[in-house]
């Protein structure tokens, strides 16, 4: 393998990363990078974590190891697009556009294909709170990373056992749920309606107090460590016998001996110009900040009849999911709001709040469910992104992954399944 280092004058010098995206992934792979002696420039057209990483539920779900595609998937698809109060939603308009990712990505809900998954999600996922309590030791963001239960909330014991299959998953991937029932409910989470009789918990999970100013606390971290932010728009990358020398942005290029690509849904492009056409869509989500709010759930719970998890946050409560395909262009509709706000009144029947903030954002998503980490070739240039709905789970673990590789600190993780080239 090629060195890490550059040379100058004749000195060994530490590499100069260029990373691509200031979402956690971008930011978790920067501050991996500085620790393990790279110079490194974070740049994005933005703000750090006001993309997509702003919205997200803020659950560090290390037992989300089960891709969407599950078996049964086909049938209940078209069922689930018809019915206003399932929370899955497609702009009809965008369907021809997405038909070629959505026939792939169809093709892998079956049981092998879940199997296979499972097992690749697992490595990047199931340490997650390990994982971020280690990218911000000796942090200010520290502050904002809260280790909790996580819950899933039924209406009854019948509607758990329906999914007897995902939870076997989930038990051989390590996590058994504690199952409460009747009024043991209430008593563990008062907030919840009478119509929810069932609770799975599962212990040894996390979450966020406020995504977006964590990320922006780790960037704060990062240039406390001598790090470089960029705010600037990437329009191309500049190869030289292959390799890459620097990364053309809006303000001129930035010279560097490796780059990485961690600009979520939008990452296609730059793909593309490195000879990748990766099948990677927008996986539209929603949320709703319930602002001051009373009444609702200590812990994050996810509300198995909306499939959307209430998350207490610093600022109040987020309520947020819902799964959405329209592309990155067209802005947000008003039935998966309608949808939510629905489904959170039934569940939360005593939740007050002083204003509701509605937000939508793009989670890159591939057609085989798994993300991009690794080289691109020998191009010098890497990719981390394609996480679908757990980039803030998996985003610590990929940086960490993502530094390692750059500076030959190789990890004991297989990483043949995120290999960027699969798809050609």
């Amino acid at each position: 393998m090629e060195s890490a280092t550059g040379k100058r004058n004749g000195m060994t010098r530490p590499p100069h990363v260029v990373v691509i995206g200031a979402g956690i992934v971008g930011v978790s792979t920067a501050i991996w990078l500085r620790r393990f002696g790279a110079e490194v420039t974070l740049v994005d057209r933005g703000a750090p974590g006001q993309g997509t990483s702003f919205g997200n539920g803020g659950v560090l779900a290390a037992c989300a190891v089960l891709p969407v595609t599950g078996p049964g998937l086909l049938r209940q698809a078209p069922r689930m697009l018809l019915d206003p109060g399932k929370p899955l939603f497609l702009r009809w308009s965008y369907l021809p556009k997405l038909l070629p990712w959505l026939l792939k990505y169809l093709s892998h809900a079956n049981d092998k294909d879940t199997r296979r998954l499972t097992a690749a999600l697992g490595p990047i996922v199931a340490d997650s709170v390990d994982q971020h309590m280690a990218l911000t030791e000796g942090l200010g963001a520290r502050r904002y990373v809260t280790p909790s239960d996580y819950v899933y909330a039924f209406r009854d014991r019948r509607i758990f056992e329906a999914d007897a299959y995902g939870w076997a998953l989930r038990r051989e991937a390590g996590f058994e749920p504690q199952l409460l029932e009747g009024a043991a409910v209430q008593e563990y989470e008062p907030a919840l309606g009478p119509d929810i009789r069932c609770l799975a918990v599962l212990k040894d999970h996390g979450h966020v107090r406020d995504p977006g100013g964590y990320v922006t606390a780790l960037a704060e971290d990062f240039t406390a460590m001598g790090g470089q932010i960029r705010r600037a728009e990437v329009r191309d990358v500049a190869l030289e016998d292959g390799r890459i020398t620097s990364v053309l942005t809006s303000d001129g290029p930035l010279a560097c001996d490796r780059a990485v690509i961690t600009a979520g849904a939008w990452s296609g492009p730059l793909l593309k110009k490195l000879g990748l056409k990766v099948p990677l869509e927008s996986e539209r989500g929603y949320h709703i900040l319930y602002e001051n709010a009373t009444g609702g759930p200590r812990v994050p719970v996810m509300i198995d009849a909306g499939k959307f998890v209430a998350t207490p946050m610093d600022a109040g409560l987020r309520c947020a999911g819902i799964l959405e395909f329209g592309g990155l262009e067209a802005g947000p509709t008003r039935a998966p709001l309608r949808m939510l706000r629905a489904k959170v009144r039934a569940a939360l029947p005593g939740l007050q709040a002083t204003r509701e903030v509605e937000w939508m954002g793009h989670r890159p998503a591939t057609s085989d469910s798994l993300p991009l980490i690794g080289e691109i070739g020998r191009t010098g240039v890497f990719a981390g992104l394609g996480h679908h709905h757990i980039g803030l789970t998996a985003g610590p673990k990929t940086g960490r992954l993502l530094a390692g590789l750059i500076t030959q600190r190789p990890s004991n993780t297989d990483l043949t399944p995120y290999q960027p080239g699969r798809f050609s």
